[in-house]
């Protein structure tokens, strides 16, 4: 258990860092930069459900039967959902030319051919999370699994294991949630699939409706309604969208729902009730009542198929394929027994978490009492409930829809228990600690609060919100920045954001930003110089002048060169606000207050990057006029060297305000402190300088010892772990007699003898080891 935390805790560090979006080919997916041939790869590509991960795979698979992806001579694609339900055993042949394809003849060599060749086999595996248990998966223990009967879970297994076709090629599709890294030792690429921008939703929207009449209407009706137009960023949103969009342009009418749950309950009627007399009705609200009992059952087991016979009755099977609401698949006749199984599968995730939501809603055996369990935001850092995850969306929007005619059409259940289930929710939402919810469950509360359309209760959470939100590493989707800004709009307060590392998109930054009761903000420099940027071409000053008042940047640090690059962008873009602001007020001078108010930088780029990046950084470090605190010691060790203490000594007069400079831990030698000393006196302000664990000697020792004099601001020197002896020692402790103002020195080195530092240590007080 403790493992698994670890492990989390690992990921999220991980991802933070150096993720960038950037537009990926198809044929660059498989290319892993250092990875040997003989060892098998795994690609993992993530990406929110419905984000096309299943169309991506089956369109390699497409453009490899074209005769792309040459390295591969076999591809095998195979649905998690679909091969995890038989409880059969089968040897990897069986997986390979029975369950997926069976040749007419020569099974035998192929198989073989396969077995030494590995490296030209890609394996496919789509939705990984539907092969696992969410509590384990089991380790492959066959001694011959090539040979052996095994289950595809511990096949599977055996794959990332290496035990099976060692030097493979796997492509696994997930959740980004999903413990993927749980299960997989060693991924060598990851891709996530983060969905439409802006342009690209008015693209499809545009080509959906391509060669109708009312083609301009349609995307007007849609962007109208900026909440499903922000949902339209995930293509099997848009997908849905734009279909109710067809039906209502072509009823006539001009209403369009204006929230997820309406519209779903829109979906739902207009599936059945056009085709239904009066007699029909009420089957269909018996069999969608049962249907939404199997999504939710489905649900809990984290399944979204089943076998066709384990199916309540044949008037439900009938009625969910008759609908679309299922769709059938077969499973490929095992070799043993030569039966044919079938199968059925929710033919979308947003319809069977619709429908679970609707079995929570209408189930008389789940009381009142019990329904807050199945919401998503305990206070407590409990997991949520269910992995049906806008289940809690649909079930707060669907208890403020008793009166809606299309819901009452649906059921034929008394609205009385639907009613207390509402009160319960209500009362639940009053009581909940608001504050004490991490980001990701703030989330989900304000989009189910969104979900009820309930002025009262919009205004309640919109009043409770605390000023300072933090959504750090957390990816805002547009959806999310919508309920976000609808709610902040609602309060009086001033709030204070941070959404750095969120993936924000531009339009959303700049919907937040925009926002009068939005006093400060963090979020990564190059969405904010990105923004900035495109307000300047769009003269939008009043937005561009706002948004840099409110700009936070203190205190930041460089973890990559892309932050250096990217800081160096901000102080650029002060020479260019400097002529729009001129342009719009006429003022010849002004600062960005991010920059002018940094006073802490920390650099951490590891001794790859570290020297190069700081040069780089060492050319601006003058624009930043309020600095007080400049950190260069890294875990990792930054090492700029001697080259790096030169580079920076010469704007040692610039840095006025500077009161702690920490060079540990980067190499520097007698060369690079020469350097320092000599311009060490210039910083007006230092209170703190730590050399500590670099490769001074006594060289070096002097000539600080010659400069501390001069350093009438200095409080603290830190010069141990280096290779400073006895004699620079003395010469430390010499020169500390002419400084009363310094406060400590601490001189430990394993170069110095001890008894030597003991009696110095006599001589001074001030010496610490």
């Amino acid at each position: 258990k403790n493992s698994t935390k670890a492990m989390e805790k690992e990921l999220v560090t991980c991802s933070l860092q150096g993720m960038e979006k950037a537009a990926l080919k198809r044929s660059q997916i498989f290319q892993v930069p250092g990875g040997k041939d003989l060892e098998t790869k795994v690609i993992v590509v993530l990406g929110k459900a419905g984000m096309g991960k299943s169309i991506l795979v089956q369109k390699i698979c497409q453009d490899w039967s074209n005769g792309e992806f040459s390295q591969f001579e076999f591809v095998f694609w195979f649905d998690c959902k679909q091969i995890s339900l038989p409880e059969k055993r089968y040897s990897l042949k069986d997986l390979l030319l029975e369950f997926f394809v069976k040749p007419q003849e020569g099974s035998k060599e192929i198989f073989e051919y396969i077995l030494h060749n590995p490296a030209k086999v890609l394996l496919v595996f789509d939705g990984f999370e539907g092969l696992y248990d969410h509590e384990n998966f089991p380790r492959c223990s066959a001694s011959q699994p090539e040979k052996e009967l095994c289950s595809i879970k511990e096949l599977l297994s055996g794959l990332i294991q290496k035990k099976i076709l060692n030097g493979c090629t796997l492509l696994l599709t997930a959740r980004p949630k999903d413990k993927v890294y749980q299960y997989v030792s060693k991924v060598d690429r990851t891709i996530e699939i983060v969905g439409f921008s802006p342009q690209q939703r008015e693209l499809y929207i545009t080509k959906y409706f391509e060669g109708l009449p009312y083609c301009d209407n349609a995307l007007k009706l849609i962007k109208e309604c900026e909440y499903l137009f922000s949902h339209c960023y995930s293509p099997v949103m848009c997908r849905f969208v734009c279909f109710l969009c067809e039906t209502v342009l072509e009823m006539g009418d001009k209403s369009f729902p204006s929230t997820l749950t309406t519209l779903f309950l829109k979906f739902v009627q207009q599936k059945i009730i056009p085709v239904q007399t009066n007699v029909t009705a009420l089957q269909n609200q018996e069999s969608l009542a049962t249907l939404a009992r199997v999504a939710w059952y489905l649900g809990e087991k984290h399944q979204s198929a089943m076998k066709s016979n384990l199916l309540p009755s044949k008037e439900v099977k009938e009625f969910a394929l008759k609908y679309g609401f299922f769709l059938p698949f077969a499973f490929p006749r095992h070799s043993d027994s030569g039966e044919e199984e079938f199968g059925s599968t929710f033919s979308d995730f947003v319809i069977q978490n619709f429908l679970g939501a609707l079995h929570l809603v209408l189930a008389e055996e789940i009381k009142d009492k019990s329904l807050t369990k199945y919401l998503s935001f305990p206070s407590k850092k409990k997991k949520p409930y269910n992995w049906l995850d806008l289940v809690p969306r649909f079930l707060a929007g669907l208890l403020f829809l008793q009166d809606d005619s299309y819901f009452c059409s649906l059921s034929n259940k008394d609205v009385k228990q639907s009613t207390k289930k509402q009160k319960t929710l209500l009362k639940y939402i009053r009581r909940l600690q608001m504050n004490e919810l991490c980001p990701e469950r703030l989330l989900e509360l304000l989009h189910c609060i969104y979900e009820t359309q309930s002025n009262y209760l919009l205004q309640h959470v919109a009043l409770r919100l605390k000023p300072d939100l933090s959504f750090l590493g957390v990816v805002l989707t547009p959806p999310d920045v919508h309920v976000l800004c609808s709610i902040l709009k609602r309060s009086r307060k001033e709030f204070s954001l941070d959404v750095r590392n969120s993936s924000i998109d531009m339009q959303g930054l700049k919907d937040l930003v925009g926002l009068k009761n939005v006093a400060s903000f963090r979020a990564s420099l190059s969405d904010t110089v990105r923004l900035w940027k495109s307000l300047e071409q769009t003269k939008d000053y009043e937005l561009l002048r706002a948004s840099t008042e409110k700009f936070v940047l203190d205190p930041f640090k460089a973890k990559t060169m892309k932050d250096v690059s990217d800081l160096s962008d901000l102080v650029e873009m002060q020479e260019k606000m400097i002529n729009c602001v001129q342009d719009a007020s006429g003022c010849s001078s002004y600062e960005i207050p991010a920059i002018k108010n940094l006073r802490k930088l920390e650099f951490a780029l590891g001794p790859v990057c570290g020297l190069q990046g700081f040069l780089k950084l060492v050319e601006i470090l003058a624009a930043f006029p309020s600095l007080q605190h400049l950190d260069l010691d890294a875990l990792s060790e930054n090492g700029i060297g001697d080259e790096g203490a030169k580079s920076l000594s010469e704007v040692f007069p610039t840095l006025t305000s500077l009161e702690t400079l920490n060079l540990s831990q980067n190499k520097i030698t007698d060369v690079g402190a020469e350097r320092l000393a000599t311009a060490l006196p210039s910083l007006s302000s230092l209170k703190t300088l730590s050399l500590y664990n670099n490769s001074i000697c006594d060289f070096g020792a002097e000539n600080l010892a010659k400069v501390l004099p001069a350093m009438a601001s200095l409080r603290v020197l830190d010069v141990q772990y280096n290779k400073i002896t006895g004699v620079g020692a003395q010469q430390l402790t010499d020169s500390l007699r002419k400084c009363p103002h310094i406060k400590n020195l601490v001189m430990w080195n394993p170069t110095i003898p001890y008894g030597v530092l003991e009696h110095l240590q006599q001589l001074d007080s001030r010496i610490s080891v």
